[in-house]
């Protein structure tokens, strides 16, 4: 199987031009082969929190007819995407940071919502509650969202749950460490592919984010890179340990 791990600069709070931003790279990805898309943190409406928190129009649904082009373009191309938004939360007043991942067909495969809030993101999300785990061409990935990652126990739930493939989105800034002791640690420890969507551009709350979008190897090796330049993506085939 072949991922991809995609970067763009979000316009803040306009999602109609985001997720045509977003449909631009399943496509991309589709024609250099790719299976999965992964997007970054909040790529819907970038990561600002101060928008999300005065209007709640921006919270994303999975049949939100906003992302109806999104999930034409995952049906056209047979991709999966993980898309990751302000998600209304079931039965809540406060929304998550939710990764929804639409299948080949366009169709919600999962939802998972972020564990591990961070910061200021308190104060506007309810947190997630349970692992989030998919399976697409008998491979099974495990889902997290930016500071989910640093927690180690996340990702050995997830190889001992028979994961093979750890999908993060996130939004790092620049002079984060964690692309040097987060996400190798992650595989290496835990002997599957790390597959981060990193976002690109500034962001109120975030800071200046470079992308570096990337791909690590079962060993912690480096596999593919987007790097800081441009949006884009970072591909990479994942050759499974076993399926399921």
């Amino acid at each position: 199987m072949i991922a991809a791990a995609a970067q763009f600069v979000p316009v803040p709070g306009d999602v109609p031009a985001n997720v045509r931003s977003m449909e631009a790279l399943v496509h991309e990805a589709a024609a250099r082969g790719a299976r999965l898309v992964v997007f970054p943190e909040l790529a819907v409406t970038g990561y600002e929190l101060g928008l999300l928190t005065t209007d709640p129009g921006l919270w994303t649904a999975h049949d939100d007819p906003r992302l109806s082009g999104l999930r034409e373009a995952c049906r056209a191309t047979s991709t999966a995407a993980v898309v990751n938004c302000a998600a209304p939360s079931p039965g809540g007043a406060r929304p998550t940071i939710a990764s929804l991942v639409l299948g080949p067909d366009g169709e919600l495969l999962t939802r998972y919502d972020k564990r591990h809030l961070h910061g200021a993101e308190h104060d506007l999300f309810a947190a997630g509650t349970a692992d989030g785990r998919f399976a697409l061409d008998g491979v099974r990935f495990a889902l997290a969202v930016c500071y989910d990652n640093r927690f180690p126990e996340v990702a050995g739930r997830a190889a001992a749950d028979g994961c093979e493939v750890y999908v993060a989105s996130s939004a790092l800034d620049v002079g984060n460490d964690s692309f040097e002791t987060v996400y190798p640690v992650r595989a290496r420890d835990n002997g599957m592919h790390v597959v981060l969507g990193n976002l690109m551009g500034h962001s109120t709350e975030a800071g200046e984010c470079a992308g570096n979008s990337a791909v690590w190897g079962p060993d912690g090796a480096l596999v593919a890179t987007a790097g800081t330049a441009a949006p884009g993506l970072a591909v990479a085939e994942l050759p499974a340990r076993h399926r399921a």
